[in-house]
C-alpha cells in the first residue's frame, strides 16, 4: 500500500501536522498499554503472598501474560491494513482496558491466570504504533520514527515498575521516596489485597480514556483516513488486503525477523515480568523489608531497565538509518547483527552478578543493547514488503511475544533464575547470526536508495523554503 505526503523529518515539539499528531499519540497510547500490561508485575509479591502462589504458577503467569499477544499481533497488522490504525487503536484500547480493570475480581490462581492472559491483548498496540509511524514518515527518518515511538512506548513497562508500587503505597500504608525510607505521601488505609486491585482499575481507566482521544485526535494517513481515501480511489479497496498476510507469511525473511525480534523484544517482555521478583528473591538487600517496602524498592530498581527506552531504542533505529544511508539495506542488517550479538553477551554478564550494586550496572548495559536491537529490527521491517506492511509488522511483532512465551518456560522453577538468564543470553548471541538471512535483491536496494534520495531532496527543499516540507504542508 503506497502512501504519499510522508514527513521527511521529525518535528518533535509540534502537533500541528497529522504526521506529528500520530507520532505523539501512538507512542503515548503504547506507553499506557505497556504500563497497564505490566502494571501487575511489580505487585506480584503481594499477589503471591495473598494467593499462596507456587514458583510453577508464577512461571505460568509469566507465560500467560504474553501468550495471547502472539495471536493478537498477527491479527492486528492485517486489521490496520483493512480499517486503518486510528480505529484499530481505538478499539484495542477500549476493549483491552476491561481485563486490566477486571483482574481485581480474581480470588485464586485460575481466575488470575485468565485475566492475565486477556490483558495480553493490549500488547498488540506495538504493531499499530509501528504501522502508524511507518505510514506517516519517509524512508530517511522512518527508522528513527519507529524506534522513538516504540521506545517511548516501551518506557511504560519501566515506569510502571516504579509508579504502581507507589500507587499501591498511597492506597495502603504510604508511599516512599525511591531508594530511601522517607515517606512522602500518607496511605489511605486500604489493605494490601484491596490496594493492588484498585491500582489496576486506575491503569485500565486511563487506557479507555486514551482510546477515545486517539479516535478524535489522529487520522490514518497524511492525506486522510482510509475510508475517505478508498472512496476517492487513492487507496485499494478492502478486498485487496485479504492476501496481504499470505504474501508476508511466504517470505522467509519475515520469519527470520520473527525469531530475531523474539530474541530482543521477547526478552524485554520476560525481564519486565520477572525482574522485581528476581531482585526480591535473589538479593539479600531486600530480606529485612516489609512486603510493601520491598515492592517499592525492587520496583524502583527494576524501573532502571525500562528507563533506557527514553533513548536506546531511538538510538538503535537512528543507527539503522545511518547504516542504511551509508551501506543501503544490507547496512541496516549489519547493524542489527551487532546490536543483537552484544545484547546476548550483556545478558550473560548480568546473570552472573552476585550483589545488587554489580547487577544494576550490568542490567543497564543489557538494557541498552536489547532496546537498540529492537530499534534496529524495525529499521529493517518497513523495507521488506510495502504492500503488506501491516502483516509484516504484525508477524515480526508476534515474534517478540513468541520469544517471551518460550523464555517463560525457563522461569517455572526447574532451574534457578540466574541460570535461566545465562541460557537465554547464550541463545540470543547465537540468534544474532540469523540477521544475515535477511537479504535484499539489487532492484529493492535501488528502489530504496531512490526513495531515500527523494526524501532527502524533499527535506532540503523544505529547509530552503523556510522549514516547511512539502509533505507536511500537504497535511
Amino acid at each position: 500500500m503506497e502512501v504519499t505526503s510522508k514527513a521527511t523529518r521529525i518535528r518533535l515539539f509540534s502537533i500541528g501536522t497529522p504526521q506529528m499528531r500520530a507520532f505523539h499519540m501512538s507512542w503515548f497510547a503504547f506507553f499506557l498499554c505497556f504500563f497497564a500490561w505490566f502494571g501487575i508485575a511489580p505487585l506480584m509479591k503481594i499477589v503471591r503472598d495473598e494467593m499462596a502462589l507456587t514458583q510453577s504458577q508464577i512461571g505460568w503467569l509469566v507465560i500467560g501474560s504474553v501468550a495471547i499477544t502472539v495471536v493478537a499481533r498477527l491479527l492486528i497488522g492485517w486489521l490496520c491494513d483493512r480499517i486503518g490504525p486510528r480505529r484499530a487503536y481505538t478499539w484495542l484500547l477500549i476493549v483491552g482496558s476491561l481485563p486490566v480493570m477486571g483482574i481485581g475480581l480474581a480470588q485464586d490462581f485460575q481466575t488470575f491466570l485468565v485475566f492475565r492472559l486477556l490483558i495480553g491483548i493490549i500488547g498488540a498496540s506495538f504493531v499499530i504504533t509501528q504501522y502508524h509511524t511507518s505510514v506517516m514518515f519517509a524512508p530517511n527518518v522512518v527508522g528513527t520514527a519507529n524506534a522513538t515511538t516504540a521506545g517511548w512506548g516501551n518506557l511504560g513497562g519501566g515506569v510502571t515498575q516504579l509508579v504502581m508500587p507507589i500507587v499501591l503505597g498511597i492506597l495502603t500504608v504510604g508511599a516512599y521516596i525511591p531508594f530511601t525510607n522517607i515517606q512522602f505521601l500518607p496511605g489511605l488505609g486500604l489493605s494490601d489485597a484491596a490496594g493492588w486491585r484498585a491500582a489496576m482499575v486506575i491503569a485500565g481507566a486511563m487506557c479507555a480514556l486514551v482510546g477515545v482521544a486517539y479516535y478524535f485526535l489522529t487520522q490514518d494517513a497524511p492525506e486522510g483516513n482510509y475510508r475517505e481515501l478508498r472512496a476517492a480511489g487513492k487507496l485499494p479497496p478492502k478486498q485487496s488486503v485479504k492476501g496481504s498476510f499470505a504474501r508476508a507469511a511466504q517470505d522467509p525473511r519475515v520469519w527470520a525477523l520473527f525469531v530475531i525480534y523474539g530474541a530482543c523484544f521477547g526478552i524485554e517482555l520476560t525481564v519486565n515480568n520477572v525482574l522485581a521478583l528476581y531482585f526480591i528473591d535473589y538479593f539479600d538487600f531486600f530480606a529485612s523489608m516489609t512486603a510493601v517496602q520491598a515492592v517499592q524498592w525492587a520496583g524502583a530498581a527494576a524501573m532502571l531497565f525500562g528507563l533506557m527506552n527514553v533513548f536506546a531504542r531511538t538510538l538503535g533505529g537512528a543507527l539503522g538509518d545511518v547504516f542504511g544511508r551509508r551501506w543501503g539495506l544490507s547496512g541496516r542488517v549489519r547493524w542489527l547483527f551487532i546490536a543483537l550479538f552484544f545484547e546476548g553477551l550483556a545478558l550473560m554478564l548480568f546473570s552472573q552478578m552476585p550483589v545488587l550494586a554489580m547487577a544494576i550496572p550490568a542490567l543497564i548495559v543489557f538494557s541498552l543493547f536489547v532496546q537498540m536491537s529492537e530499534g534496529a529490527t524495525y529499521s529493517v521491517v518497513p523495507f521488506i514488503n510495502k504492500k503488506a506492511l501491516g502483516s509484516v509488522a504484525g508477524i515480526v511483532g508476534a515474534g517478540g511475544n513468541a520469544g517471551a512465551v518460550a523464555a517463560g518456560f525457563l522461569f517455572r522453577g526447574a532451574i534457578p533464575w540466574p541460570t535461566a538468564f545465562l541460557v537465554i543470553g547464550a541463545l540470543v548471541t547465537v540468534t544474532a547470526f540469523l540477521a544475515f538471512a535477511v537479504r535484499f535483491d539489487s532492484q529493492t536496494e535501488i528502489e530504496a536508495r531512490t526513495a531515500l534520495d527523494a526524501a532527502l531532496a524533499d527535506r532540503r527543499a523544505g529547509l530552503a523554503a523556510g522549514g516547511v516540507e512539502p509533505a507536511e504542508a500537504a497535511g
